[in-house]
């Protein structure tokens, strides 16, 4: 969104590992992050430090919170890094002063880009939260096929289980846990790589829960 800021007002260099927190939800810091290198996934944390919900990965370098400074509101998103990671801060005073000397037309530009981020970001956390039960359901209907002995349906795992989360757009973590749940309600059964799904009508209602 913005070009590196003048080397007089950054930070020396952070370096953290992998897993750190970058940046929480409902929070706003009295400075700006600017990422070196590195790898920062974006979305909302588990209790235990994991991410439930992963929602993008910025790769530096790359600025990781600055739309939500620009509008002048709390981060929407948990920022956590993927391995480690060189970082570097911008004091927030500094980062608004440096906007305020844009151009009136550029300045103009860069403020609906940061609106339509966070808007578009406040939309995807919300259908995130939503509906990723759904998500999985209509995965699991939509690769299902007839088992050998016919009257029911089953699906093959075919992928890592990180690759269908990531296909479906949630952390592999969720993934993991809405197959739990489903198989508490007794929607999937079966073990390791092949599921039998014996309620495939409970699971079409799920799509429009």
């Amino acid at each position: 969104m913005l070009s590196l800021p003048s080397v007089d007002i950054l930070s020396a260099a952070e370096h953290r590992s992998p897993g750190a927190l970058l940046r929480a939800r409902h929070t706003r810091g009295a400075d700006v992050l600017y990422l070196d290198r590195g790898r920062v996934a974006l979305g909302i944390r588990e209790t235990t430090g994991g991410l439930r919900h992963q929602l993008g990965l910025v790769e530096g370098p790359a600025w990781l919170d600055a739309a939500f400074a620009l509008r002048a509101r709390s981060c929407s998103l948990d920022m956590v890094a993927q391995g480690p990671v060189q970082l570097r801060r911008v004091a927030l005073a500094s980062f608004e002063a440096g906007v305020q000397r844009l151009p009136p037309l550029l300045r103009g530009l860069v403020d609906d880009l940061a609106q339509a981020y966070c808007t578009q970001t406040d939309l995807a956390l919300s259908r995130l939260l939503q509906d990723a039960e759904a998500r999985c359901a209509q995965w699991l209907l939509q690769h299902a096929q007839a088992t050998p002995e016919g009257g029911g349906l089953q699906v093959r795992l075919g992928e890592r289980k990180r690759l269908i989360a990531a296909q479906l757009g949630i952390a592999p973590e969720t993934f993991s846990r809405v197959l739990r749940q489903l198989r508490e309600q007794g929607l999937i059964a079966g073990k390791g790589n092949l599921l039998q799904l014996p309620q495939p009508g409970a699971l079409q209602l799920l799509l429009g829960a």
